[in-house]
């Protein structure tokens, strides 16, 4: 089967963009047709700073909303970065295969690094270096497809380009892996500012619907949205974002298309209504097995435990290949040692 793997940063609380862009796909289709595994990729959490008891509490709640949003761990492999140690043993090797004119062009260091240098800091080395994780993270298990939305495709397509590199210098070790971009909804807007991603590490609340959100808290944010002072409902994403952003998540929820549904409104506040109502909808299922599943934590840490376990079977065999590809001397199984062997004399003394 073709092999999927994804991951959610627990550098926030989980949103509406995560579940209409990636998580209900990977739930409805991905782990149906593939050989599929989700990760939370808490090493990648920790290229900012950050609070330590954060980080586990938000891994815990991401884990446990991938599987209330649908994933069935009989399916699929669900799992914590940090749990696998393969991801780090093959990242190092990846960093010896990447050079820094490649990660210094990744859009995510240039501007969070452009943001520091303005208020005379700067930035951790991990935030330079992370991308390489995330290519380990994916090249690790064989994948053939990432899903991912549009500001991740840069990320793979340096995994993609790794991999190539380290095929022709050193053997075929990898599969070169290939994006997969969700057709609908694969970037939903902030409710505030509809240019710019509804993402979890923001600090916009009231443009950001989070997925346990209460839902008189979703129909009060809904309604505030951001639209413009014409008076028709047109979806045009270019010159209306903010219309057309409502009509995004409208026709997400429903399985509508934002073009036709734009013919049905002639106020906004019908609009904003509507959409309110359907994401209260789509969200109460996820909501409510939330609930089920954070009253049964032991099932969740053995989803986790179990995941990771496979996980590491999984990725072990490929890393090997990559340590033995790359030339380091393979470690000496325990048993090799026999009973009888001599011990070499080193020249330590007493």
């Amino acid at each position: 089967m073709t092999r999927v793997f994804s991951g959610i940063k627990p550098t926030g609380h989980l949103t509406l963009g995560n579940y209409l862009g990636a998580m209900r796909r990977w739930a409805a289709v991905d782990q149906h047709q593939s050989d599929a595994l989700f990760c939370i990729v808490d090493l990648h959490a920790l290229t900012v700073d950050h609070d330590p008891a954060r980080v586990r509490r938000l891994s815990r709640q991401a884990a446990t909303l991938l599987l209330a949003s649908g994933l069935d761990p009989r399916l699929c492999t669900v799992f914590v970065q940090s749990h696998a140690d393969e991801h780090t043993r093959l990242s190092y090797l990846l960093e010896c295969v990447a050079t820094d004119g490649e990660m210094r062009r990744m859009i995510q260091y240039k501007e969070k690094a452009a943001r520091e240098r303005v208020r005379g800091g700067s930035v951790r080395l991990s935030l330079l270096t992370y991308p390489v994780l995330m290519a380990a993270d994916i090249l690790a298990y064989g994948t053939d497809q990432v899903p991912v939305g549009d500001d991740q495709t840069q990320h793979v397509e340096l995994a993609r380009d790794i991999a190539v590199r380290f095929n022709q210098r050193y053997g075929h070790t990898f599969v070169v892996p290939r994006a997969t971009p969700p057709q609908v909804a694969a970037r939903v807007m902030n409710l505030q500012d509809p240019t710019s991603k509804m993402g979890k590490s923001d600090d916009s609340g009231p443009g950001i619907v989070y997925l346990l959100d209460e839902p008189d808290v979703v129909r009060r944010k809904i309604m505030r949205a951001v639209t413009d002072s014409a008076r028709d409902v047109v979806y045009d994403p270019e010159a209306r974002p903010g219309p057309a952003n409502l009509l995004e998540i409208l026709a997400a929820c429903t399985g509508g298309n934002p073009s036709e549904l734009s013919g049905v409104y002639e106020t906004y506040g019908a609009l904003k209504r509507d959409t309110a109502d359907a994401v209260v909808e789509v969200l109460r299922p996820v909501q409510e097995r939330h609930r089920e599943l954070c009253a049964d934590p032991g099932y969740v840490e053995g989803v986790l435990r179990d995941g990771a376990e496979r996980a590491r079977a999984m990725a072990r065999p490929t890393v090997d290949a990559a340590y033995r590809a790359i030339g380091l001397l393979p470690a000496a199984e325990a048993e090799d040692v026999g009973a009888g062997a001599a011990v070499p004399d080193i020249g330590v003394t007493a």
